[in-house]
């Protein structure tokens, strides 16, 4: 039986009903949708690490997202998150290194986040921020001969972007579009539909091949 339909169906009901003692009366069935999800997830890592051998040592659980969400700093006090992820990346989820990252759910009221995966660099400290800014400038061909084709494929960038040239840079600067970027990714957007395919672990992974160079290349650059 195919989990997914469940699986959206309670997270619109958690999204509804987001109070812990909701939750804690249907934690058996959310205890039974993780178990599957993170087999699913397993799968997932497998197939990217088909083509990107560095992953092969993560698993679920260094990869998968808690579902309970840190409320110390947010006017939202909702105790538990309403969509599924997981940051698939050879350093783990919580290193400053390109990866991957999968987000399912039904968008809601609250969160307007749609399913899908996203690569590459989300949140860089300003330190590799600079680094990439410099590295795209002294290397502007070898760069727009990876993220050029990907156009085709994924469209624009996703993430935050500078409205002014950053500090140092002249805005007519010919490569100001890439050095605006705050974060570098790219995002395939995944309905629930995609994900009643019981193949969607290995279609996702594979989706996500051609962004091997880009992610390659931010690599490099953090550790040159």
């Amino acid at each position: 039986m195919n989990y997914i339909p469940q699986l959206y169906d309670f997270l619109r009901r958690l999204s509804a009903n987001n109070n812990r003692p909701w939750f804690q009366a249907h934690k058996d069935e959310y205890d039974h949708l993780r178990q599957l999800w993170l087999a699913d997830l397993e799968r997932f890592i497998a197939a990217v690490a088909q083509w990107w051998p560095e992953v092969a040592s993560q698993t679920p659980a260094s990869s998968a997202y808690r579902i309970y969400r840190d409320t110390r700093f947010s006017p939202d006090k909702t105790p538990y998150k309403v969509y599924f992820s997981a940051a698939v990346c050879p350093q783990g989820k919580s290193a400053e290194r390109p990866g991957l990252y999968l987000h399912q759910g039904p968008e809601t009221e609250r969160i307007t986040i749609p399913s899908g995966i996203y690569g590459g660099l989300w949140c860089p400290s300003a330190q590799v921020l600079k680094k990439m800014r410099q590295a795209i400038v002294d290397n502007e061909e070898e760069w727009l001969d990876i993220v050029q084709p990907l156009e085709k494929i994924y469209p624009g960038w996703c993430g935050e972007k500078l409205k002014r040239a950053p500090a140092g840079w002249p805005i007519d600067h010919p490569m100001i579009e890439h050095l605006n970027l705050k974060e570098y990714g790219k995002f395939r957007p995944l309905d629930e539909r995609f994900f009643t395919n019981p193949r969607w672990p290995e279609h996702a992974a594979e989706m996500r091949r051609p962004l091997k160079p880009l992610l390659d290349v931010i690599n490099y650059t953090i550790d040159e």
